[in-house]
């Protein structure tokens, strides 16, 4: 489903991967992995409730942004990138950190800006902010041993201004002071149950930014993602902020 939206579309294609375009622009947010894009689930993947349908691969985005590694997926940007596309990504995303097989940033055949977690940048006349993202070290995302599941310092979120609507997707973080003050017309917050604000605190940041739409996405790609999106509209939508659900 493609959702219209103040001058420009929005497409949640599953997990982290959504898909923007304005007038003469067209962005992506970590596009790619676990089979989203690729018709197929990943190995070892139990999907369950939003699962790849289709082999994508447009060639048409001008401008894609990548929060960090656990959503840097080489393959998934050459499938959306267009030719003279720059790839605006986390300066922190260091592929000798996972055991995933992955080419470097430096590989990629696109121009690509590296930027920290407090930057603002202007690619092909659209503004982009990017703000930390992070799991708190006393919260309820860390490890068995203690430790954030995201520490501070691992990924960024990106605020960007598509055609003068500014759509913010947080990333792989916790509610962090400082998003509630964000001035944002689309919000496309996580809503999992794990890694991420769950639904409950997605909520109340909603509510807390006020909006002009919220289009929850990351969820239901597998069992630990899982979330009740109805629950999360319905509760969206009873404290007045309009939501929408981009589902198969």
């Amino acid at each position: 489903m493609t959702v219209r939206h103040d001058g420009i579309t929005a497409e949640w294609l599953g997990y982290a991967t959504l898909r923007l375009e304005g007038d003469d622009t067209v962005v992506y947010f970590d596009p790619g992995r676990y089979g989203v894009l690729t018709g197929e689930w990943e190995p070892d993947t139990p999907g369950v409730g939003h699962p790849p349908t289709r082999d994508y691969a447009p060639n048409d985005g001008d401008i894609v942004c990548v929060t960090h590694i656990h959503h840097y997926d080489p393959d998934g940007i050459r499938r959306v990138a267009g030719e003279d596309a720059t790839v605006v990504a986390f300066e922190g995303i260091n592929v000798h950190a996972t055991d995933r097989d992955l080419d470097r940033l430096a590989d990629l055949d696109y121009e690509v800006r590296k930027v920290s977690m407090e930057a603002d940048v202007l690619v092909d006349d659209v503004p982009i902010w990017t703000m930390p993202a992070y799991n708190h070290e006393d919260g309820r995302n860390v490890k068995d041993d203690g430790n954030p599941i995201h520490p501070k310092g691992i990924g960024c979120g990106f605020l960007v201004s598509l055609d003068d609507t500014r759509v913010f997707w947080p990333g792989d973080t916790d509610v962090l002071d400082g998003h509630a003050e964000l001035d944002v017309s689309l919000f496309v917050p996580s809503i999992a149950q794990n890694y991420t604000m769950n639904r409950h605190e997605a909520a109340d940041l909603a509510e807390a930014m006020d909006p002009d739409l919220v289009l929850p996405m990351h969820y239901n790609t597998f069992t630990s993602l899982e979330a009740d999106s109805g629950a999360f509209a319905e509760d969206v939508a009873k404290r007045g902020v309009p939501v929408v659900l981009d589902e198969n």
